[in-house]
């Protein structure tokens, strides 16, 4: 791929800018709540596409191409299905809790809500996980850039994780929100017209649906049995397990993106920012999952372009770049890769935010000084930022010695995020709920995720217990690890909370759903209101289902 001077002119001006949105924000960061939470001051309509652009890292990008390509239309499934449901959910029920309890992360509100022991087991792990997710980024970055420009590997994850720790250094939480934002549009700038192109190139929509098999162009029709769709899942595994245990987990619990809501400025604002996000989200997969149809349309019909031979089938991963190198004019080009660079800097930065706020309020201030000055903490949420930028370089080159990482990685999040949303579901919703039964819940729900694994086997992965199943997929046996992880979390926490004393009611109040008196609505804009917005979403998410049926 030749880049000429305009695209190299595109790429620096987006450094710079990304840098000097931090140096323009330093001044208003003056505690330790401005950096680490931003103060509780964003406008609604920068938390709505920061809490998206939170999400749209390398994953998000060039994965969802990529399956596009592996899997068809049926991908759309990670947005209609695995992510706006659970962001009506949060948004409805239970973003009164998170905003209202005034916790300053998700472990904090479980030590409100619980104790001491389930806070720390949440925050150690959600910290980790952010190290891993942040290094992931990081190594998907300057692979693509070794790759594509040729640029040395060693000086693209020292460059991107300089810039990621300049703005989110200076400007902390904020800093990263507004950079979110302007991430968003670039994504969304850059690779809008890829769409366009690629799939008018293939004559389409029908076009497409004329190249390719059936089951390729249908979002529901192939889902009555496992061996019928590539995924490999049917319709009880892909509702349950991404539908819900695993989209629920990850939108309702994840710190990452909790996080860009509860740095709004009213109870209000915080619960529309998943609302108003689900709008855009809804139209993600026509940006980042129909160039990768198209593109195996394209190959199929011997246009001039080809996706990359892989063994003895494509490598489905190159199929936006590839793209982008055979239809991006000089400038378009810049733009293209400055968007993907964009993204991967996206879910790096907000991934580094989310544990510099966790590592400092629940693990520091938590258990090794609890009661220092806001300034000593200001500093040490500073410090941090530059750790956690080192740790993801450190885990970058971890990344770089496995092939399954990112698989791996997903396992984790199905290990961890599975059960942590039934133990939210009981402690928001049942108030007998104990602190001892959120704790061995948790543990109890991901000795299951690992039993499942270990005792069944997908893709030649798993069964290092003993195989007593094979599933079509590793996506399969991922949606029935996340199954079997909630199912025995939320048993085991409601058969010992029920051995075990619970708060009383006084110690609970804001913190359940029963106990808290939720916000009034009266003479607020239906626009404004929750309710009304959620049943936008839902008539539109119905329609594009049976638009793809």
């Amino acid at each position: 791929m030749h880049l000429t001077p305009v695209d190299y002119v595109i790429l620096v001006l987006y450094f710079a800018f990304v840098i000097g949105i931090g140096w323009r924000l330093r001044k208003s960061v003056t505690s330790a709540g401005d950096f680490l939470t931003a103060g509780h001051h964003v406008p609604v309509w920068i938390t709505s596409l920061a809490f998206l652009a939170a999400n749209l890292g390398a994953q998000e990008v060039v994965g969802m191409a990529a399956s596009g390509a592996k899997y068809g239309i049926m991908t759309s499934h990670f947005y209609w299905i695995g992510a706006v449901p659970a962001m009506l959910f949060i948004g409805v029920f239970m973003m009164p809790f998170y905003y209202g309890s005034k916790a300053r992360s998700v472990p904090e509100y479980l030590k409100m809500r619980f104790d001491e022991k389930t806070r720390g087991l949440n925050a150690i792990t959600f910290a980790v996980m952010t190290l891993f997710s942040s290094g992931i980024s990081m190594y998907a970055l300057a692979k693509m850039f070794n790759l594509v420009l040729g640029w040395d590997f060693n000086s693209s994850i020292i460059l991107s994780g300089a810039i990621v720790l300049a703005y989110t250094y200076l400007g902390g939480l904020t800093s990263a929100i507004y950079n979110e934002v302007l991430q968003f549009f670039l994504i969304v700038i850059g690779f809008s017209p890829l769409a366009i192109l690629a799939v008018s190139r293939a004559g389409g929509w029908g076009g497409i649906q004329q190249r390719l098999p059936d089951v390729m162009t249908h979002a529901w029709k192939y889902v009555g049995h496992a061996n019928q769709n590539p995924m490999g899942v049917e319709v009880f595994g892909l509702v349950a397990g991404l539908g819900f245990v695993l989209s629920f987990g990850y939108w309702c619990t994840d710190f990452l993106v909790v996080q860009r809501a509860m740095a709004a400025d009213s109870m209000s604002a915080a619960r529309r920012t998943p609302l108003l996000a689900a709008f855009p989200k809804m139209i993600m997969p026509f940006i980042v999952i129909l160039p990768g149809i198209a593109a195996l349309a394209l190959t199929k019909i011997g246009s001039g372009y080809a996706l990359p031979a892989k063994g003895s089938g494509y490598d489905y991963d190159q199929a936006l770049t590839t793209l982008m190198a055979q239809f991006y004019p000089s400038g378009m080009l810049g733009v293209g890769l400055t968007a993907l660079m964009a993204s991967f800097m996206s879910g790096m930065a907000g991934n580094v935010t989310a544990f510099n706020t966790v590592f400092t309020y629940d693990i520091y201030q938590g258990y090794i000084r609890p009661n220092a000055s806001d300034k000593h903490y200001l500093t040490v949420g500073r410090l941090t930022t530059v750790v956690g930028v080192v740790l993801s370089i450190a885990t970058a080159y971890l990344a770089a010695q496995f092939n399954d990482i990112m698989d791996f990685l997903q396992l984790v999040f199905g290990f961890v995020n599975a059960p942590l949303f039934a133990t939210f579901l009981l402690g928001m919703f049942w108030k007998r709920a104990t602190g001892h039964g959120a704790f061995f819940g948790l543990l109890s729900g991901t000795a299951a995720a690992a039993l499942t694994h270990g005792l069944t086997d997908a893709e030649g992965k798993g069964a290092w217990i003993a195989h007593l199943h094979t599933f079509p997929s590793q996506m399969a046996q991922n949606f029935w690890i996340a199954i079997f992880a909630w199912s025995t979390c939320f048993l085991v926490t409601i058969l010992v909370s029920l051995a075990t004393a619970p708060h009383p009611e006084s110690k609970l109040r804001g913190l359940v759903y029963g106990l808290t008196e939720m916000p009034s609505e009266e003479g607020v804009p239906w626009y404004k209101r929750p309710v009304p917005l959620a049943l936008v979403v839902v008539v539109t998410l119905v329609f594009l289902n049976l638009l793809f049926l």
